[in-house]
């Protein structure tokens, strides 16, 4: 069932979310309202039908999901500005980088249903991996979160112990993975194709490589082993890689990034 939603930060990521859900259809344009100091950037969404409105407080009233996606040093003042507004029926999603749930709900200072959801820029697009934890909610609460970014991307529920975790693998992991295809397009011009048939000959083996491992629920082995033959070019290909450091640097780089978050 449909609810009210209210999307209190109207920058590049709540507005993603606002067209995304738009996109899908999880919701009326005319069911969500978004909001931001600065309205004039919010004009393309308003012309779909969107409600755009600088009032926090009012936005968060006439809701019944709060979707919190602002910067993290705007938590408090942003947050103390709508509470009074909350009761029983809200739920509140936030989409805040490093804010737990317990900083907002010490904040709030009611027993409501708060989510943490962290998802990545292929939200766009709806291709989005966003990981969510709960706390306080029911099963009706939590799956109406979950099919919302459902709706978005694929979901990962997880405790809220690996969020920083999760920010790494998949926020992070949007750029290790363009830096892996940006260098196969460089290797595809030095082999003799031109940048933008390199571009899309690297971004679609990709996302085809992707898509067998979600569609198909196979290891990333058991694929690599469909396509390298013995004394063949692709097994000559991983070994050198491997034997420069292909696979370590990679896990250095996420243990690095991972290390970053947690001991700043």
């Amino acid at each position: 069932m449909s609810k009210k939603i209210a999307i209190i930060g109207g920058g590049n990521l709540g507005t993603a979310i606002a067209e995304g859900l738009i996109k899908s259809k999880f919701c009326k344009p005319s069911d969500i309202t978004i909001t931001k100091r600065n309205l004039a950037t919010l004009k393309e969404l308003e012309g779909k039908g969107v409600h755009v409105t600088s009032d926090n407080a009012a936005a968060v009233r006439g809701s019944e999901l709060v979707i919190l996606a602002i910067k993290p040093f705007q938590v408090s003042d942003v947050v103390n500005g709508f509470k009074k507004e909350l009761t029983g029926k809200h739920m509140l999603v936030s989409v805040v980088t490093g804010v737990a749930t317990s900083d907002i709900e010490g904040i709030i200072k009611k027993k409501l249903p708060v989510f943490r959801a962290m998802p990545n820029t292929a939200i766009a697009i709806q291709e989005s991996i966003t990981c969510i934890s709960v706390s306080n909610a029911t099963d009706a609460q939590a799956a109406y979160v979950k099919d919302l970014f459902t709706n978005l991307g694929k979901v990962a529920m997880i405790d809220e112990k690996l969020m920083d975790a999760a920010t790494v693998l998949g926020a992070c992991g949007t750029a290790f993975a363009m830096r892996y295809i940006r260098a196969n397009i460089q290797g595809g011009i030095e082999i003799g194709f031109d940048a933008v048939t390199a571009n899309l000959i690297a971004a679609q083996t990709v996302k085809g490589a992707a898509e067998l491992l979600l569609q198909k629920g196979t290891h990333p082995e058991q694929e690599i082993d469909k396509v390298t033959t013995p004394k063949g070019c692709t097994i000559a290909g991983l070994n050198e890689m491997e034997h420069q450091g292909f696979s370590s640097s990679l896990i250095k780089g996420i243990a690095t990034s991972y290390n970053k978050i947690v001991k700043g």
